[in-house]
């Protein structure tokens, strides 16, 4: 009896390591988000789904290392095992995943600003920009909901705070939960820069912090409708991901008067 092929054992390796990087990467990601204070994750990972891969690898692992020791041939199914369920199990993930479509947390999180600025835009009058907390609250119906965790369970809805008074979008929101909106409204109502409490794009888990990409506050402008009719052409003008402010152009955000309100 010949020992299996140098071939058929780095197969083996080969899988055997896929699988643990794969499905034991979503059992960590599924695990920490339930723990976590916030966790970019629209919905719950399961963890049942890679604890059984990983079981059934543990096995085919096991299989693997008797044949080895009883000294069992080429030909051995017992070989075959760790690709087939490497395989198997991949299919099967694509075969789920043609039911959703994945979209990141960030991206969810911008397009919800998105929206927001849209509608704001629509109440917006030639001199100034909506500032009546009650009236932008009616707003947050249509963006559904945050796409984010905290302590393991789904955010249920966007909150609003509105901030007058501000010199630039707020950089930094501590006490805050996930989904809250900061509308900072510049003096005289001659704009207004919203923010989006979450996590930044860098990061999957944390403590709730201000969407930002690259260490910059991730924002879109609600503008009058004289100095904004560009903005409404498309998301382009409107969306900002940086220091790029567009109304005073001075980089520190937030003001002394804020309105929160809670739905």
């Amino acid at each position: 009896m010949t020992s299996p092929s140098r071939k058929t054992l780095l197969g083996n390796a080969a899988s055997l390591a896929a699988i643990g990087w794969i499905y034991g990467g979503d059992l960590l990601d599924a695990l920490r988000a339930r723990g976590a204070e916030v966790a970019a994750f629209g919905e719950l990972p399961s963890a049942s789904r890679p604890a059984e891969v990983l079981v059934l690898a543990a096995g085919t692992a096991a299989v693997t290392v008797w044949g080895l020791l009883r000294r069992k041939p080429e030909g051995f199914k017992g070989y075959r095992l760790p690709p087939i369920l490497l395989v198997g199990a991949l299919f099967v993930d694509l075969v789920f995943a043609e039911s959703r479509v994945p979209i990141a947390s960030a991206d969810m999180a911008s397009m919800s600003l998105q929206r927001f600025q849209e509608a704001a835009q629509q109440l917006a009058t030639p001199l100034s920009v909506p500032a009546d907390p009650r009236v932008l609250q009616s707003l947050l119906a249509e963006l559904g909901r945050p796409p984010y965790l905290q302590h393991g369970q789904p955010v249920g809805e966007y909150t609003l705070q509105v901030r007058e008074d501000c010199q630039g979008p707020v950089r930094e929101a501590p006490g805050l939960r996930p989904g809250t909106l900061l509308y900072c409204v510049a003096p005289e109502r001659k704009g207004a820069w919203v923010t989006l409490v979450g996590l930044p794009v860098e990061k999957r888990f944390g403590t709730p912090e201000v969407l930002s990409a690259g260490g910059e506050p991730r924002f879109v402008l609600v503008r009058p409708h004289e100095a904004g009719d560009d903005a409404q052409d498309g998301e382009g003008d409107a969306f900002r991901d940086g220091s790029g402010l567009g109304l005073s152009g001075v980089p520190d955000g937030g003001g002394p008067g804020a309105a929160s309100v809670q739905p």
